[in-house]
């Protein structure tokens, strides 16, 4: 009867390691977004959005793109990766030395052995530049003051060229 007792005992024990760190660190994490300048509207790859500076808790399981926008500024995105961490091995290691293989399989499938980098997710976005005209001006968008002294620019500019002799031409065969 004692060996049935400590067999519980010891089935109990091992049953409360399993998946210590879905236990002790989770399956999400605490995430924060930050922005220069602030107000940005922040869409994930993973459905979230808010606007800067905001904080939420995210799957650590697996990455994301994080989006950040605002008038004014070009998008810019940060790609949020899910890493292995120190924290997750620890209790990963726990799992396996003290009996828990179930736990670790647990732990390694669920993403909680990683952490989300980086943390916090920052951008600093970048002002919008006017594009470069590509296209010549319509005649219609010359002003008209600019038509009418156009022919005396011209005449102008032909009195105040110097005036420079040719050379003469080489004789062709």
């Amino acid at each position: 009867m004692k060996n049935l007792y400590r067999m519980g005992a010891l089935a109990l024990m091992t049953a409360s390691l399993c998946a210590c760190a879905t236990v002790t660190r989770g399956t999400k994490q605490k995430i924060e977004f930050t922005s220069t300048p602030e107000g940005a509207d922040v869409k994930t790859s993973e459905g979230y959005s808010c606007v800067t500076p905001c904080k939420t808790k995210l799957k650590r399981k697996t990455g994301f793109d994080a989006v950040f926008t605002k008038e004014g500024f070009e998008p810019t995105t940060v790609k949020v990766r899910s890493k292995f961490s120190g924290g997750g091995a620890a209790a990963g290691a726990g799992n396996i030395l003290l009996g828990g293989i179930i736990g670790g399989v647990v732990d390694g499938s669920n993403g909680s052995l990683n952490s989300l980098t980086p943390n916090p997710v920052s951008a600093v976005l970048v002002p919008v530049t006017l594009a470069p005209l590509t296209e010549p001006m319509a005649a219609e968008a010359v002003p008209a003051a600019a038509v009418e002294t156009a022919p005396a620019a011209a005449a102008f500019a032909a009195e105040a060229a110097p005036v420079t002799e040719a050379a003469p031409a080489a004789p062709t065969e």
